[in-house]
């Protein structure tokens, strides 16, 4: 129950100090608990801690068959593949020939002048030949030209031109340079004499030069092709294959066969370490900000923070199980229920905070994968966005149906584009999401009455329930005190209808006003509406014993509420739903029978509270006054009831009633509306009929 609202105030200051102290301690344990939940294993297992080099001290066998494509094995091809492309060359460049034949006469018809040169000798026409640049020649070349006739001479230029037109016609690259020039011999005419045919080869050999040249960017494209071509290579293991024997020395191919069996566990380092606690100090102190500018009074409630505490650890842990190293297991792993338990239980606010925390920790535990965050974020706010409040078995399947289509839809949007395109494995995936969906309503439903049972906390289902009419405490309500029961029948419509307008919890304001008169069954005939005509018991009662049992049927309600296990949140509209007024009549009465004010105390006569501190026990309580205020004045006009219920509630406003209960006076403006239409449809003035004209009427008239 509520504290005193006299504590209240006082221990503000020392309460908001606890409570800050708390979430700070429960905030740590929460960083430690997550960070060993995601860098050690918490499972015993048939892993083997092995690195690159180290020698296997046991045998390790495949525990089933397994087929997986090998990174290892696809890159080795690829490379392979890489090296048997050979370089790629540019075709024979024409200008090159063109410019070498022209040069070739060039150098030709110079030698033809200093061999016509009269005045000059042999001597110095040699020195001259070999002078000329870029002419290679040996000296007994030289001379053998010289002293060609003119004959001669000309087919010898003829063919020296020719055999460089062929001969450059063909591609030369650098490397085969060497070659072509050795070839030349083979190039030149049978016809000619060795002595011409060493003239020819020996000329044309200085304009011989390579015509096709290395293009890298060819080259590399060719590499890039031939690497693309390469499939992906699968490798089988077969159950009980061994994957390393004892001795073996373990190489890249052993770990990644161990990775895809699930049988390698690497070593912790406090890299790992380390970045686990940054990533989980982050995402704590992301969700306590959250928590203390969105909820800052939920960090005052115990209950409710040991429930958040431990549901998501609890989550985390099985996610801890289900996603590392699995392919399936994670696409199954629920968690939506959390988000909509969070919904149900302890509002959208919360179940959108830790639905971001939960999916973070599965991409971190995924490795990082954008998919699986994915994931769980949209399958998770969908899925407890659309539940909102659980007032039906079927709002759960039915979330649990757009969770389901969240899912199918993050899987098609992430692996759709994928070129290698697996039907199969996107076929497991989708039906892994389906049983997703299924799974996380199933728990959902299962958790939202095991966890509103154990926390004490008011889920709609557990007020539906409070709500129906063969309740014990009801039908004892009913059997008891008719009238009160009558009354509180007619201020749930009121509260109900208020807490619509103003977009409060409707359904909490009905049941609480259901019950919130429930301790008037201990004495039902001690209030006026269970009482007969002319009769009133209080007549032979002092003012200060009426009052003092008028004002036990506030606790009264509450042994009856605990007794009946009713919920703290209905308790709540008992003992708060008369604030700490005052029963004014038998304080003006014993006033009156003291003879003045001064010796009779007031808080004799005052409702311990404390004041309503929602919105949907303000409503209770101005509900209650209105209907009293209206069915005790009997009002012969709508202006009248619209009078009593504005005085109501500007009375309850002025005494402070309403200043914890977070009502505007929009709200309140609205509320009044609300309660003016149902009192005018109830107490509506009526005809009255002569005595005769009644005979003639039917019953269903006479009823209106």
């Amino acid at each position: 129950m509520p504290a005193e609202n006299g504590n209240k105030s006082t221990s503000r200051g020392a309460l908001t100090w606890k409570v800050a102290v708390r979430a700070i301690l429960l905030s740590l344990l929460f960083v430690i608990i997550v960070s060993l939940i995601l860098v050690f294993q918490l499972l015993p297992t048939k892993q083997v801690t092995l690195e690159k080099g180290d020698v296997s001290p046991i045998d390790v066998r495949a525990p089933r068959r397994t087929t997986y494509v090998s990174q290892i094995l696809t890159e080795e091809a690829r490379a392979k593949a890489e090296e048997d492309v050979k370089d790629a060359y540019d075709p024979p460049d024409a200008r090159i020939a063109r410019q070498q034949v022209a040069r070739a006469r060039q150098v030709l018809n110079y030698i033809d002048s200093i061999r016509h040169d009269a005045y000059a000798s042999l001597e110095i026409k040699a020195d001259w030949i070999a002078a000329i640049p870029d002419l290679d020649i040996s000296p007994a070349v030289i001379s053998q030209a010289l002293l060609l006739s003119e004959g001669n001479w000309s087919e010898v230029s003829n063919e020296v031109v020719y055999v460089i037109d062929q001969v450059m016609r063909e591609e030369i690259r650098e490397s085969q340079l060497a070659g072509a020039k050795r070839a030349l011999p083979t190039k030149v005419s049978l016809n000619l004499s060795e002595e011409e045919a060493e003239i020819i080869s020996e000329l044309a050999k200085n304009f011989i030069k390579a015509n096709s040249f290395y293009n890298k960017e060819k080259t590399e494209e060719n590499r890039r092709l031939a690497q693309e071509s390469v499939e992906p290579v699968a490798r089988v293991l077969e159950e009980g294959e061994v994957v390393l024997r004892a001795g073996d020395i373990v190489d890249s191919l052993d770990l990644e066969a161990l990775a895809a069996l699930g049988l390698r566990q690497a070593e912790t380092e406090w890299p790992d370490i380390v970045s686990a606690v940054l990533f989980v100090l982050v995402a704590t102190i992301i969700l306590d900000l959250y928590l203390l500018r969105l909820r800052s009074d939920f960090l005052a409630n115990r209950r409710y923070t040991f429930l958040l505490f431990l549901l998501v650890v609890f989550f985390i842990l099985v996610a801890k199980l289900m996603v590392p190293g699995h392919t399936l297991l994670p696409y199954l792993f629920p968690a939506a229920t959390l988000s909509m338990l969070f919904m149900v239980l302890l509002g959208p606010q919360l179940a959108v905070a830790v639905t971001i925390v939960l999916s973070l920790m599965v991409g971190f535990m995924a490795g990082g994968s954008l998919e699986l965050t994915t994931y769980a974020l949209v399958g998770g706010l969908i899925a407890s966005l659309s539940l909102w409040r659980a007032e039906s078995l079927n709002a759960f399947l039915r979330a649990g149906l757009y969770a389901m289509l969240a899912n199918v839809a993050v899987i098609l949007a992430f692996r759709l584009p994928d070129q290698k395109f697996d039907l199969l494995g996107m076929v497991q995936l989708v039906l892994a999401s389906v049983g997703n969906g299924g799974l996380s309503a199933i728990l959902t439903l299962g958790g939202f009455f095991l966890l509103g049972s154990v926390f004490g906390i008011t889920t709609p289902l557990r007020l539906m329930e409070l709500a129906r009419p063969t309740h014990p405490l009801l039908r004892q309500l009913l059997l008891k005190a008719p009238g009160t029961y009558h009354h509180s029948l007619l201020v749930s419509n009121m509260a109900e209808q208020a807490a619509e307008q103003i977009e409060a919890d409707a359904l909490l304001a009905r049941v609480g006003a259901y019950y919130h008169d429930v301790g008037k069954t201990v004495r039902p005939y001690f209030f006026v509406e269970n009482q007969a005509d002319g009769i009133n018991v209080h007549d032979r009662l002092d003012p200060k014993t009426s009052a003092q049992i008028i004002l036990s049927h506030t606790k009264d309600g509450l042994e009856l509420a605990r007794k009946y296990r009713l919920p703290g949140k209905i308790q709540e509209f008992i003992a708060q739903h008369h604030g700490v007024g005052v029963v004014s009549y038998f304080y003006q009465q014993a006033c009156q029978q003291e003879g003045g004010t001064g010796t009779v105390s007031k808080d004799d006569f005052r409702y311990p509270g404390p004041r309503p501190l929602s919105k949907e026990v303000a409503i209770v309580m101005l509900a209650d006054g209105c209907e009293s205020a209206v069915r005790s004045a009997r009002p012969t006009s709508s202006e009248e009831i619209d009078e009593l219920v504005r005085k109501v509630i500007n009375d309850r406003l002025l005494r402070g009633e309403l200043d914890d209960s977070d009502l505007t006076l929009r709200d309140l403006d609205k509320i009044r509306e609300a309660f003016t239409s149902i009192l005018q449809g109830v107490f509506h003035p009526r005809i009255k009929y002569p005595e005769g004209a009644l005979k003639e009427l039917e019953p269903a008239q006479r009823d209106g």
